[in-house]
């Protein structure tokens, strides 16, 4: 990512670590139901309610990630899971490009309107294929663009950063998912058109899974 692209959605979010407004356009981790014990990783955690509350969810025996660019977002997270005892958990900042995980490493990945401020959204869909463990699954929510964006608006720090500008159409993103490899792919939760600015905007949940092995095999 353009280093004044990551400088501004930095600033933009360091400031709101501190604030309590809704960062989200979906609500991914709470449509889930993780088995005890499971492992999930929240993209774009933010403050890092969802993933305390996957923590709930997983219990002790379990544990769930978190990972963010903004430092601030992230102090934030691991400030709130100290106050709440919350101990199966870990955040990390990092880019959604090159997640900090193993192959294979989580049978849950989450994310809440955090895709659209990535600049290669192909390679994000390929780290959350490779982290995930076969037959594991994933909940996406996030905008999409109904028109292109112009390319004066889609390089531009700011308006990337303002959740709008960075957003990909809506065949490209679900072409997106298909090339990373991941299967029984579904649209939910999808919004009617709405005007951000300067783009045509729509919300939606992607979920689906990845193959199992005896898939692959065959």
């Amino acid at each position: 990512m353009p280093s004044s692209i990551s400088s501004a959605i930095q600033q933009r979010y360091g400031a709101l670590a501190t604030q309590d407004t809704c960062l989200s356009c979906g609500s991914a981790a709470s449509r889930i139901v993780p088995a005890p014990a499971d492992l999930c990783v929240d993209l774009g955690c933010g403050r890092g309610k969802d993933v305390l509350t996957l923590a709930k969810k997983v219990g002790l025996r379990g544990h769930v990630f978190g990972i963010d660019g903004s430092p601030e977002m992230i102090a934030a997270a691991r400030a709130r899971a100290v106050q709440q005892d919350v101990i199966n958990v870990t955040f990390w900042q990092a880019s959604l490009e090159e997640l900090p995980l193993g192959d294979g490493a989580v049978d849950w990945v989450v994310s809440n309107c955090a895709l659209n401020h990535a600049q290669d959204k192909a390679r994000v869909w390929r780290e959350i294929a490779r982290v995930l463990a076969p037959g594991g699954c994933f909940m996406v929510s996030d905008i999409y663009a109904v028109e292109p964006i112009a390319p004066e608006y889609r390089n531009d720090p700011v308006a990337v950063a303002e959740c709008w500008a960075g957003a990909a159409l809506r065949a490209d993103s679900l072409a997106h998912v298909a090339v990373a490899g991941l299967v029984e792919v579904q649209v939910s939760d999808e919004s009617t058109p709405y005007q951000r600015a300067h783009a045509v905007l729509a919300s939606f949940t992607l979920s689906g899974r990845k193959p199992n092995e005896k898939e692959v095999m065959e």
